[in-house]
């Protein structure tokens, strides 16, 4: 059983920095490809950003692009999302996600693609 603990986040001022750490558990054996979505109140989750197993291939959402980093550290197995210039729409709980993969170069940028979950951090942003 694979399990996703994730840690980081908080509050922070528009304009600042956070960085999400998701480390993965269980059977880490397996090539995984892992994802960063996030949901606001009253919203749908949406996705936000996306990583290979092999970690060369990474997509953004336009919404973040340029702003935010995803990243992944095979000997920690771990997945961090390094999040820059913050607005105060960023504000979400974040999710991490992962799914068990058979090429390394795929990344999936849709929540259904994703067979477990991180707990979920909140990440606030003031104004």
């Amino acid at each position: 059983q694979v399990q996703l603990v994730q840690s980081g986040g908080g509050l922070v001022q528009a304009g600042g920095s956070l960085r999400l750490s998701c480390a993965t558990s269980g059977r880490t054996f397996s090539s995984y490809a892992m994802g960063w979505f996030r949901q606001a109140p009253g919203k749908e989750r949406e996705f936000v950003t996306a990583i290979s197993w092999s970690g060369g291939n990474t997509y953004y959402a336009d919404s973040v692009k340029g702003r935010f980093t995803i990243s992944r550290d095979h000997a920690k197995n771990t997945v961090y999302l390094q999040m820059n210039s913050l607005k105060p729409e960023d504000t979400a709980v974040y999710y991490c996600a992962s799914r068990t993969v058979y090429s390394g170069i795929t990344y999936y940028t849709t929540a259904g693609d994703y067979n477990y979950w991180g707990q979920g951090t909140q990440v606030t942003v003031s104004s």
